[in-house]
């Protein structure tokens, strides 16, 4: 049960016998009763209605949040960077950054809950989601009431505004309180947003994913992070793996491993000369991932392991 993964499977079996497997499993199943027919499909969209939105002058909306915005920059830069675009008229998309200073990614207090189920109730017709990134979203709330929402989040402890970049990290429990981990996961996020609270550096740094996990089970995805890093254990002791150039989305790509593992201690200098790095190479326009796919590992490889001076 330790390793009930199915890239431990395809390893194992390899990947040829691991697709023939999938492909006689299909064929044997694939006309059966679990067919997914339109009346089925139907079946199951009626259970999902859309909540009663009101309608709005979209344009007019639009505006007004432009001068709200305007009026209030620290309100503006919440919502340029914690709001998403709504496919109905008149509304946005909520991200709740559960990412502040201090904190474990992901982590809420009892208290926080309860006020962002009292926002969701108010504003959000009652529904909150959890995302995969280890935030919340209120899915659907009025442009007009987004300043109320946005004072309440920001006295509760939840509007920092960082969702998607280097400080919306991304992170399992690691050996703190995992008992499969290979090591820590949690000190090492809270040394990289230690280490990098100056927020303008982090907006100049542009869209930026790191993932943590503590062990081969991945359950903080760091294959997938454009930063990603992985906890191993060396006869005993913690060192961490770093690999750049993981995606996920449309564009999926698995990281490249940088090369030997670093001390918990030295990680945040790690991740400081990867980003500088990146900084030095990058052209007009580009993000991370551009500019690590542009070229490739092995100008980081050769700033992160030169000798020191």
């Amino acid at each position: 049960k330790f390793k009930a993964r199915i890239k431990i499977l395809v390893r194992a079996m390899g990947a040829d016998a691991f697709r023939e497997a999938v492909e006689q499993e299909w064929r044997a199943i694939k006309d059966g009763p679990a067919t997914l027919t339109d009346a089925e499909i139907a079946r199951a969209k009626s259970f999902f209605t859309d909540p009663d939105y009101r309608q709005f002058d979209g344009v007019e909306a639009g505006r007004q949040l432009e001068q709200r915005c305007a009026a209030d920059p620290i309100f503006g830069n919440w919502v340029k960077r914690n709001t998403v675009a709504h496919r109905v008229a008149g509304y946005r998309i909520v991200n709740v950054s559960l990412k502040r200073p201090g904190y474990a990614p992901g982590d809420i207090t009892d208290s926080q809950l309860e006020r962002v189920a009292d926002l969701a109730d108010r504003y959000a017709f009652g529904e909150v989601r959890t995302t995969h990134e280890q935030n919340m979203v209120l899915a659907d709330v009025e442009i007009g009431q987004l300043y109320t929402v946005w004072q309440a989040l920001q006295k509760a402890g939840l509007a920092t505004p960082n969702i998607g970049y280097l400080t919306d990290i991304v992170s399992c429990p690691g050996g703190d309180y995992c008992s499969l981990a290979n090591a820590k996961s949690l000190p090492v996020a809270e040394a990289i947003q230690a280490r990098f609270d100056d927020m303008d550096y982090v907006y100049d740094l542009g869209p930026l994913e790191i993932n943590i996990s503590g062990c081969m089970n991945a359950c903080g995805h760091h294959h997938i992070g454009h930063i990603g890093i992985l906890g191993v254990d060396k006869k005993g002791q913690e060192f961490y793996q770093v690999c750049l150039g993981g995606s996920q989305g449309r564009d999926a790509s698995i990281g490249k491993i940088l090369g030997p593992s670093f001390s918990q201690e030295a990680m945040p200098d790690v991740i400081e000369t990867i980003l500088s790095t990146y900084v030095e190479l990058r052209e007009e326009g580009e993000n991370f991932l551009d500019t690590f796919r542009r070229v490739s590992i092995d100008p980081f490889k050769e700033r992160v392991y030169a000798p020191a001076d």
